[in-house]
């Protein structure tokens, strides 16, 4: 029996219903593949984007790590350094108790500073008093700050060279990974009151890495030292690989310290240079857990680690290069860090054997950059954490810590710091990223550009113009030796012909260096760009009072040392005409900082309008500090 409703059958409005939800169902499907394909481009974008940034970082490690072992550098130039960082003091350098008093005699507090007023030994009310002035962004006084550092080596020098940790007398212990960049007073401020100041109930490990390429590195490492001071057995720190005074000057830590502290700034980066000499080199935790800030290689002997004097690392450099600067890989191994040029890649066999030596369950490290803010790899037997969230771009990371309880059962806390990022969309995040990184990608290729335009003419004899993408790719890679996937970024990096080959000059299109004086000759502007960070090094060594004039005959020794180093073929004529073209009054100085900030790569048709910077992030007290726990 059929039933009719307003002359339909019922069959056909079921036939019409299960069109529609089969439509329907087809619909949802069909959104869902265009979903996941969508996200699944915005994450290659992302990815391609951190490998340019992680790549061009490297790089410069690199160049960074040529001073560091200083195999390149004439006598002169350590010379340099030792008086950079030792020059007269009318201050005795005894780790006594004298020593305090003799900053209280010599270095006069006014009535008109306003900041926190520090006397020892610390207390809770005292850490509670800089945390708040740094957030109001006041500045400790030069001679508190000394006493502090003072302090701080007469406690570091009373432990051993790896801390072993009990997790029996605690609930968990929080360990936080790489800070760098993006610590500020207000970021310290937001993370503590997120997790809990650091307490006999709360202890911390932070692993390395506190300074550097930020603007208040020096108010992040009195905090932490302070809390140090007050909780030595409950807040313990590893050393990383930017503690050491040469990272310091290429990466702005001295630069800041010199900046905010004129008259004490040498005094202070001297002392600095010691405690970071006896900043422990690992942690283990419950005997089963080891902590270092790079990773380890298949010559790692932590019976060693432990016994030699740490202070002394220039007599066993390749053991604490390895310790702070390897990086882990997927195949198994141990195989040199071409790309950082220090430390080593080592692989799960290596990882396994030195933890069965010890009868370790788990590495923890840091030092690389993970877009989740941590990553598991080895099997679950390493584990890198970075706490630097919007590590090379607002948006490009985010940051994490890590609590490890008894159990030994890893459980991740990840973040996001952001004043601009959180109102945009996940694409507009993903184009910030991405825009930034091809950025300085194309900034990377035009400082290179006469090596590469050489290297891509070996192709085209015949000056078309065009080479094939393969060609492109290879010569790009012979010349910048980053790594990259050419190929895949050639259309976000060149125009193509409509054959598909590459018309090589078209990287540098819109491009130009600006260079102050127009009389320099391009070779010369192409070269000063180039190695700009390496002359800061050694002009903030000549630059005894910091500040910013070197008179001209400094300035020729300056880069007759640096010609030396790199072995540039610029005769010593062209200096001379440059170093009188760049006296702009004739008095017989060289602004120099200003002189190199003005060589600078510059997009001609560039339009910056929507585009937020990571450095508006901490402008004001603001700070939107997320976090949400993620599973192991």
């Amino acid at each position: 029996m059929t039933l009719l409703l307003g002359g339909i059958s019922a069959a056909t409005l079921l036939d019409d219903t299960a069109s529609q939800w089969h439509f329907a169902i087809k619909a949802a499907i069909l959104i869902q593949r265009w979903y996941r394909c969508y996200m699944a481009r915005l994450e290659m974008r992302r990815q391609y984007a951190l490998s340019i940034f992680q790549s061009i970082e490297y790089a410069e490690e690199q160049a960074q790590l040529q001073v560091y072992f200083l195999h390149c550098l004439p006598p002169s130039f350590l010379d340099l350094i030792s008086h950079f960082l030792n020059s007269p003091s009318d201050f005795n350098t005894a780790g006594s108790d004298v020593q305090l008093l003799e900053y209280e005699r010599m270095i006069v507090v006014p009535d008109s500073y306003h900041g926190p007023r520090l006397s020892f030994p610390l207390t809770v009310a005292d850490t509670n008093s800089l945390l708040h002035a740094f957030k109001d962004q006041q500045h400790l006084h030069a001679r508190y700050v000394l006493q502090l550092l003072h302090e701080t080596k007469k406690v570091l020098k009373q432990m051993p060279n790896i801390i072993h940790l009990s997790t029996s007398y605690s609930k968990e212990i929080t360990i936080c990974g790489k800070m760098t960049y993006i610590a500020s007073p207000t970021w310290l401020f937001c993370f503590l009151l997120q997790n809990g100041l650091p307490s006999e109930e709360n202890p911390y490990l932070f692993n390395g890495d506190f300074v550097d390429r930020g603007k208040n590195s020096i108010e992040i490492l009195i905090i932490l030292f302070a809390f140090l001071l007050v909780y030595p057995n409950h807040l313990h720190l590893n050393r990383g690989n930017h503690e050491d005074h040469i990272m310091n000057l290429r990466y702005g830590f001295t630069k800041e310290v010199m900046k905010k502290y004129r008259s004490h700034g040498k005094r202070i980066l001297n002392l600095l240079q010691d405690v970071y000499s006896w900043l422990p080199l690992a942690t283990v935790i419950d005997s089963k857990v080891l902590i270092v800030h790079g990773g380890i290689s298949d010559t790692t002997d932590l019976d060693f680690l432990n016994l030699f004097k740490r202070n002394k690392v220039r007599d066993h450099a390749s053991i604490v290069v390895d310790i702070l600067w390897s990086d882990p890989k997927n195949q198994n191994g141990c195989t040199p860090n071409k790309l950082r040029g220090g430390g080593c890649y080592f692989g799960p066999d290596v990882t396994a054997r030195l933890l069965k030596r010890y009868n370790l369950k788990m590495l923890i490290r840091s030092h690389e950059c993970k877009q989740e803010g941590y990553e598991i790899s080895h099997d679950g037997q390493v584990i890198t954490i970075f706490s630097a969230s919007n590590y090379y771009e607002d948006g490009s990371n985010r940051g994490a810590y890590l609590k490890l309880n008894p159990d030994l059962i890893p459980h991740f806390v990840q973040y996001q710091v952001s004043k601009c990022t959180r109102k945009q969309t996940l694409h507009q995040r993903v184009s910030v990223v991405e825009w930034s990184a091809l950025k300085s990608l194309r900034e990377k290729l035009y400082s290179q550009r006469s090596e590469l335009i050489a290297a891509f003419r070996q192709y085209d004899p015949n000056y078309t113009g065009r080479i094939s993408a393969t060609e492109w790719a290879s010569a790009v890679e012979s010349v910048l030796h980053l790594d990259l996937p050419w190929r895949t970024l050639r259309s976000r990096l060149v125009q193509l012909a409509p054959d598909g080959s590459v018309e090589y000059l078209s990287c540098f299109n819109d491009l130009e260096i600006e260079p102050a004086i127009k009389e320099v000759q391009p070779a010369l502007v192409e070269t000063l760009y180039r190695y700009r960070t390496d002359l800061e090094i050694i002009f903030n060594i000549i630059d005894k009072d910091h500040s910013g004039l070197i008179s001209i005959e400094e300035f020729r020794q300056t880069w007759k040392l640096f010609n030396s180093h790199l072995k540039i073929d610029i005769d010593d004529e062209s200096i001379d005409n440059l170093a009188h073209s760049i006296d702009f009054n004739k008095d017989g100085s060289i602004d120099f900082n200003e002189f190199l900030e003005a060589f600078h790569v510059v997009n001609k048709f560039e339009n910056k309008a929507g585009h937020c910077h990571i450095s508006n992030l901490f402008d004001s007290s603001f700070c939107f500090f997320m976090a949400w726990p993620s599973g192991t």
